[in-house]
């Protein structure tokens, strides 16, 4: 999982560097409409379930839909088979 994380984090750290490429060249408001707060929200899990113990309950399923989420990078070199869910 650990694995999983650190591509997560990667991926986004640079969504949000190309971001501020868009909005440096078009203004704030060219990203009014982009999926910004959907990666902040992402980023946001993949740090909770860094912060959980393993014996957590929920650590399992929020396993699951980080693997599921990653998905959107499959394209991505350093992504791996082995993660999808």
């Amino acid at each position: 999982m650990d694995e999983v994380l650190k591509f997560i984090h990667a991926r986004y750290e640079w969504d949000n560097h190309a971001y501020a490429e868009v909005a440096y060249r078009f203004g704030g408001d060219a990203l009014l409409d982009s999926h910004l707060p959907m990666l902040d929200l992402v980023d946001m899990l993949a740090r909770e379930c860094e912060a959980m113990e393993p014996a957590d309950p929920r650590v399992t399923g929020l396993a699951y839909a980080l693997r599921v989420l990653a998905q959107s990078y499959a394209d991505h070199p350093d992504y791996r088979e082995a993660w999808r869910p």
